[in-house]
């Protein structure tokens, strides 16, 4: 149960969603890369459309079950991953 707490905090409270997307932004700004940029928006994108679910904008009603959020947060989790480990790579290369 404690594997799914992120995704239902995440589905509970969207607006958590700027802790990730700011941290990029930040990082963005440091490294300059596109893919870290990319992650940032993503993570951006992702929270109007939690919003929209919430509020059942995007459903009609049965929102309950959330099928796209299998392909949602394995995407968010993998980019945000990819992104992590280029700004790495990207710090060590300039030191």
């Amino acid at each position: 149960m404690s594997f799914f707490l992120p995704i239902a905090m995440l589905v509970e409270y969207p607006l958590l969603a700027l802790g990730p997307a700011a941290l990029f932004i930040y990082l963005f700004r440091i490294s300059k890369s596109r893919v870290i940029l990319v992650t940032a928006i993503l993570w951006l994108a992702y929270l109007p459309y939690e919003y929209a679910m919430k509020y059942r904008i995007l459903c009609s009603g049965e929102c309950d079950i959330r099928i796209d959020l299998l392909l949602i947060y394995p995407v968010l989790v993998f980019v945000s991953l990819f992104s992590l480990m280029a700004f790495i790579i990207n710090r060590r290369r300039r030191a």
